[in-house]
């Protein structure tokens, strides 16, 4: 089960959209969306949240790359909404590395499953993805939440307490 709003400033406040997100394959759609939400260019947040296990901030201002916070990089790497978020920038991994690995690959129809040995070949090397958060920490300083509440906050609540922090706690329950 996962979670995503959008959360719009505008002039009179923050103003929450829910959001579907079966259409949105990149992160280049997910900020498309974001953007169409709010027509003035100002800030979005994207805010995602799957089963209390992890969470995920997307923040875009107008047309600037969108600054992406994830709380638990390797509970995201197993959600196909995480994997929107961790781009090989994000996980500090030159882009294309996959495309070295897939050369290499002796493909004879005797593979197993994606999920079963990748994990195993792939557990301690420059692969793997990090227990832990990853992103632009700092990406709610100015709006109240500094990288040390980011940091401290527990996936099973994250999301209403940015949310109140903002003063945006009523807007995102009425898309809860």
């Amino acid at each position: 089960m996962y979670f995503a709003a959008l959360l719009a400033r505008t002039e009179d406040g923050w103003e929450a959209s829910d959001t579907e997100l079966d259409d949105v394959e990149t992160l280049s759609d997910l900020a498309e969306l974001a953007r169409e939400a709010s027509p003035e260019d100002d800030t979005v947040l994207v805010l995602i949240e799957q089963e209390d296990a992890w969470f995920g901030v997307v923040r875009i201002d107008g047309e600037d790359d969108p600054r992406i916070y994830v709380s638990d990089a390797a509970a995201a790497a197993r959600s196909s909404y995480g994997e929107i978020l961790l781009t090989d920038e994000l996980l500090g991994r030159e882009p294309g590395d996959d495309s070295a690995d897939l050369d290499s690959l002796d493909l004879d129809g005797t593979e197993e499953p994606d999920g079963d040995s990748d994990d195993d070949e792939e557990g301690g090397g420059a692969g793997a993805v990090p227990h832990s958060p990853v992103g632009d920490s700092e990406i709610l300083d100015d709006l109240g939440v500094g990288e040390k509440e980011l940091k401290a906050l527990d996936a099973e609540d994250a999301l209403g307490a940015i949310a109140e922090a903002l003063g945006a706690s009523e807007v995102l329950e009425t898309v809860r």
